[in-house]
C-alpha cells in the first residue's frame, strides 16, 4: 500500500504543470524570515533550551508560531521565549504578544533590535493541489548532524521539504490545510510556502502512520491565520496574484516581443504601402496640375493674342479709314499690351520639371504635420503606471500605481537621474533597511516602466550596499550624468544573480 501510494504522489509529480515548480530563489528569500523559537532556562548562571520549535516574521518584529511550541513558557514565569535567526550570529529574546490556543497560534515580538524580512501571505483560497514546501528546524536532522544542545543558539539555515498538497481539511476547531511535505518535532509552527515562496499555513502537526501508511500533515490555514493577525494589528504583506515561474514570464515575454516585432513589421509594410500609394496619388495630382496650368497659361496667351490681333486690326483699319482720333491710341495700345501679356503667360507656363518639385512640397508639408505630432507626443512628461499583470511576477512587492515624470535627459520627477547604457535607462537602488535591490527601467518609446527585485541573503546584501558605497549618482543637469551613472551602476549589477525573485512590468500612460 505504501509504495502504491508512493508512486501515486510520483505520478502527481511528473503531472504538474512547469509554472508549479517551486522557484528555488524564492523559497530560499522565505527562507530568511524563518527563526528557531527556542524556550529557554537558566539555572541562575547559565541558560539551557527546554524546548524548540519554528517561527516565521510577519513584520520586522513580530513572529507568528504556534501556541504549543511557547505553552511552556507560557506557563512558567521563570522560562524565557528566545529567536535565533537562519543567517548571521543574532539570538534575541522575544515576548509573547497574543496566544490562540483554539487554532494553535501565537504571536511573539522581538525585544532587541533584530529586524526580519516579512513573509508575504498567500491570498485567497488555497488550491486543492500543487507542490508546496514546509520550511524548518526539525530536531531529527539536528540529532542526525550530531549538534549538541548548546548549538540550538547558533544560527543554523532552516530545512526545507517538498512535498504536495491534499486538500483544506477543517478539523474540529479550526481549517486546516493537508499536505505531504515532511515535518517533525521542531517544525512545529513553521511555514507551508507556495511555489513562489508565499505563506499557505502554519504547520501544526502530522498523521501518525504507524510506521506504515503514507504520511500526512496538517498546517493552520490561512483562515484562521489572517484574522488572528489583523485583530493584533499586524500590518500584513498579503498577495493574491498568480503564482508564476520567472522562465515561464520569460518564454511569455519573448512571445510578446516577437508578436510585437511582427506588428511592427506589418505597420511598417503598411506605413509603406502608404506612403507609395500617397506618393503615387501626390505624383498624379501634381502632373495633372502641372499640365492643368500649362494648358491654361497657353490658352490664355492664345485669347491675348488674339485681343491684342484685333485690337491692332482695329487700329489699322482706323488709320485707313484716316481717323486721327484717340481711339486709334488706345486700340495700339491695347494691341501691345495684350501682346506683351501673350508673352508672359507663354514663356511663364510650368515646364514638365516643375511636377517634381510640386511632388516634393506636398511630401515636406506632409513630414511636418508627422514631427509635428511625434514633438507632440514626446512632450509628455508626467504619466500614471498601472501593474501590467500578465507580464509581471509579484510575491512580496507593492503594486500600487505609480506616478512618475520623466524627461528626455533622464531625470525622473525631477531629482533622480537614470543612468543610460545600452539604449536602456535605468535606476539601481540599494536600501539599507531592506534585503532587497532594485533595478528600474523605463523605455520612453514604448511608456514601460520595469522593476526586478532581487531578494538577497546578508552577505549578498553587504556585498551590494559596498558596491553602491564606492559610487556618489551624478545629480539631475549634471553634464553627461546619464552615460557616467550608466558605468557606475554595473559595479552593482554585475554582482546580481542571473534572474530577479520579482518583476513589475507597469504601462505608463499621460
Amino acid at each position: 500500500m505504501f509504495r502504491f501510494m508512493l508512486l501515486l504522489l510520483c505520478a502527481a509529480a511528473l503531472a504538474l504543470p512547469a509554472n508549479l515548480r517551486a522557484e528555488p530563489q524564492d523559497i530560499a528569500a522565505a527562507a530568511r524570515g524563518v527563526v528557531r523559537v527556542v524556550v529557554i532556562g537558566s539555572d541562575g548562571e547559565q541558560i539551557f533550551p527546554i524546548s524548540h520549535g519554528t517561527g516565521f516574521a510577519v513584520s520586522p518584529t513580530r513572529i507568528v508560531t504556534n501556541a504549543h511550541v511557547v505553552s511552556e513558557a507560557l506557563a512558567d514565569d521563570s522560562l524565557r521565549i528566545g529567536v535565533v535567526t537562519s543567517e548571521g550570529d543574532d539570538a534575541v529574546y522575544a515576548k509573547t504578544v497574543a496566544v490562540s490556543r483554539r487554532n494553535d497560534l501565537a504571536l511573539i515580538e522581538l525585544t532587541g533590535d533584530l529586524r526580519l524580512p516579512p513573509l508575504t501571505i498567500a491570498g485567497g483560497v488555497p488550491a486543492d493541489s500543487g507542490e508546496v514546501t514546509a520550511v524548518g528546524y526539525p530536531m531529527n536532522v539536528d540529532r542526525a548532524q550530531g549538534l549538541q544542545i548548546g548549538d540550538i543558539f547558533r544560527s543554523q539555515p532552516p530545512v526545507t521539504a517538498r512535498g504536495f498538497l491534499s486538500g483544506a481539511r477543517p478539523s474540529r476547531e479550526f481549517d486546516t490545510i493537508l499536505h505531504t511535505a515532511p515535518i517533525a518535532r521542531g517544525n512545529s509552527g513553521g511555514p507551508l510556502l507556495d511555489a513562489c515562496g508565499r505563506v499557505l499555513g502554519v504547520n501544526s502537526f502530522g498523521a501518525d502512520s504507524g510506521g506504515s501508511d503514507a504520511e500526512f500533515f496538517f498546517a493552520v490555514s490561512t483562515r484562521e491565520l489572517l484574522p488572528f493577525l489583523r485583530e493584533n494589528n499586524v500590518d500584513l504583506r498579503v498577495n493574491a496574484l498568480p503564482c508564476r515561474s520567472m522562465a515561464e514570464l520569460d518564454a511569455s515575454e519573448q512571445d510578446r516581443q516577437e508578436r510585437l516585432r511582427a506588428a511592427q513589421r506589418a505597420e511598417q509594410e503598411t506605413r509603406a504601402r502608404t506612403q507609395r500609394e500617397r506618393r503615387e496619388r501626390i505624383g498624379l495630382e501634381a502632373e495633372q496640375s502641372v499640365l492643368e496650368d500649362r494648358e491654361n497659361a497657353i490658352a490664355l496667351a492664345f485669347l491675348l493674342v488674339l485681343g491684342g490681333w484685333s485690337a491692332a486690326s482695329y487700329a489699322v483699319y482706323c488709320k485707313r479709314r484716316g481717323r486721327e482720333d484717340k481711339r486709334i491710341y488706345i486700340a495700339s495700345g491695347i494691341a501691345g499690351a495684350a501682346f506683351l501679356a501673350a508673352l508672359v503667360a507663354w514663356f511663364s507656363r510650368p515646364g514638365l520639371g516643375e511636377i517634381d518639385k510640386r511632388i516634393a512640397q506636398a511630401l515636406t508639408q506632409g513630414q511636418n504635420e508627422d514631427d509635428v505630432a511625434q514633438m507632440t507626443s514626446e512632450g509628455m512628461q508626467k504619466l500614471v503606471c498601472t501593474l501590467d499583470v500578465a507580464r509581471s511576477r509579484v510575491t512580496s512587492a507593492e503594486t500600487d500605481d505609480i506616478t512618475l515624470e520623466w524627461s528626455e535627459d533622464g531625470c525622473v520627477n525631477g531629482r533622480t537621474q537614470y543612468g543610460l547604457a545600452g539604449g536602456t535607462w535605468s535606476r539601481v537602488f540599494v536600501p539599507n533597511g531592506e534585503a532587497a535591490v532594485s533595478v528600474n527601467r523605463f523605455d520612453p518609446d514604448t511608456l514601460t516602466f520595469r522593476t526586478d527585485r532581487y531578494l538577497l541573503n546578508r552577505a549578498q546584501m553587504s556585498e551590494a550596499r559596498a558596491q553602491r558605497r564606492s559610487y556618489t549618482p551624478p545629480k539631475c543637469k549634471t553634464e553627461n550624468a546619464a552615460s557616467l551613472l550608466g558605468e557606475m551602476q554595473s559595479s552593482v549589477t554585475g554582482k546580481l544573480p542571473e534572474r530577479a525573485n520579482e518583476r513589475l512590468v507597469y504601462q505608463c500612460s499621460p
